[in-house]
């Protein structure tokens, strides 16, 4: 079990305005916890819904941000000008960005594009292309249906039973840094055929 280097943590959530209040205050709570906790927080790059208040509430705690956004979502999303924003020309090239420049990653409540990043995050560490923590922020049960149908998947003999391992779930937004912190590298995430880098 390695130990895991915690300096970035990127925050994937809904860029709705519409959200539930308490998910929107549960944004700006972890956005205040990573810059108390001296972390930089990694997300989206838009200035509304959940993403706006996790990076405004990090800002004016003092604490480090970086935004990520592709050009043609800078006028929906409307990024913060006071933070740190880097403006690149797709989706692909945001996602990537923002797993390099993150050592962790916490899910809070979103939409089909937070669905979209989770998968693709997950299906990355059951690969082995990375052993970086997920957390969830399963708030009022948001995250169940998701979990229901992972259990399913398992159920099938379609993915190992060490895929539970590739992430965690919290209930409350003061257990989200204490369970990435916790959470190990995982044995089994080399893939076959290839050899670990030493």
């Amino acid at each position: 079990m390695a130990s895991q280097r915690l300096e970035s943590v990127c925050v994937y959530c809904a860029s709705s305005s519409a959200a539930d209040p308490d998910f929107l205050s549960a944004a700006a709570a972890l956005g205040r916890s990573l810059a108390d906790a001296g972390l930089r927080l990694v997300y989206g790059g838009g200035g509304l819904g959940l993403m706006g208040a996790c990076a405004r509430a990090a800002h004016e705690r003092g604490g480090r941000v970086l935004g990520v956004i592709p050009h043609f979502l800078t006028a929906r999303e409307r990024p913060l000008a006071r933070v740190e924003t880097v403006i690149v020309a797709s989706m692909h090239e945001r996602k990537l960005r923002m797993f390099d420049e993150a050592d962790a990653f916490a899910i809070l409540p979103g939409g089909i594009g937070t669905l979209e990043e989770v998968i693709e995050i997950l299906s990355w560490r059951r690969l082995g292309l990375h052993a970086k923590p997920i957390v969830f922020l399963n708030a009022k049960g948001f995250w169940n249906p998701l979990f229901e149908v992972f259990e399913h998947i398992l159920a099938q003999d379609l993915a190992p039973s060490e895929f539970r391992d590739c992430w965690r779930a919290v209930e409350d937004v003061g257990e989200l840094l204490p369970a990435l912190r916790a959470m190990p590298t995982l044995a089994f995430m080399t893939p076959p055929g290839v050899e670990e880098m030493t």
